[in-house]
């Protein structure tokens, strides 16, 4: 997309954040423009890759993922080959729901989400102990959820 967003651009993404099922005549309604330049400015805005995709949010409790772990991950050494082997490794795990490359006392955080401890302890003891990339591990058990939004927070400044 070439042109800048303007505010029609964020109060769209704004709608489909809050419900990506919204349909382009609710959205036009609600931005105050017809069906036809709402659709074609939701298509820019896919084309120019701002919207990536679209998803459901699901409830991992009922889906039986009670058991959410944070990881804090230091490498072995900091050489390319151990860091392209790292990420090779954790990208073919799904139980690895996200995994960032950061600053401070470790390398990588990562977020797991299993359905118990025993699955927990499996993951570890059976892949993530078994990586020679991985020279340290500190581990956070999420004790309770305060706040899980994927919703960016999005201003428009004129």
């Amino acid at each position: 997309m070439s042109d800048k967003l303007d505010a029609l651009d964020y109060k769209i993404l704004q709608l489909l954040q809050q419900d990506c099922r919204m349909t382009n005549l609710e959205i036009s309604a609600r931005i105050g423009l017809s069906p036809a330049p709402t659709l074609e400015r939701v298509k820019k805005l896919e084309k120019a890759k701002i919207i990536e995709g679209y998803h459901a949010k699901l409830n991992r409790i009922k889906l039986k993922l009670g058991v959410c772990v944070f990881i804090q991950v230091s490498l072995s050494r900091q050489v390319d080959n151990v860091v392209v082997k790292f990420k090779k490794r954790i990208a073919e795990l799904p139980e690895i729901v996200e995994c960032y490359q950061v600053t401070g006392n470790s390398d990588y955080l990562m977020k797991i989400m299993v359905t118990d401890i025993p699955a927990f302890e499996k993951l570890i003891s059976e892949n993530l102990s078994r990586m020679d990339e991985i020279g340290s591990l500190h581990t956070m058990l999420m004790i309770s959820e305060l706040k899980n939004s994927r919703v960016l927070p999005l201003k428009y400044e004129y």
